[in-house]
């Protein structure tokens, strides 16, 4: 069963910039979007990614980013599911 999600991010500790985005490239072939916003007067980076996967992928990657030393991590799930590849 694949969900659409949003996965919100704040970095507050770049030097953690590096693994996120491993985790994340692991991940391209189920997101949707990318929008980094470099917040430059708190020192930090917003980062909202949008995906279409299974859910045990989204949990696992969430909590792989939420591990990260410095980094924060929410998802938001939507009611838009699907059985589909």
């Amino acid at each position: 069963m694949k969900r659409v999600a949003l996965i919100s991010i704040i970095v507050s500790d770049m030097s953690q910039t590096q693994k996120l985005n491993e985790y994340l490239h692991e991940a391209s072939d189920y997101i949707i979007g990318r929008m980094g916003i470099p917040y430059r007067e708190r020192n930090i980076n917003i980062i909202s990614v949008a995906v279409d996967a299974p859910q045990d992928l989204i949990s696992a990657l969430s909590g792989k980013i939420g591990k990260l030393e410095g980094v924060a991590t929410r998802t938001t799930y939507s009611d838009v599911m699907s059985d589909g590849a």
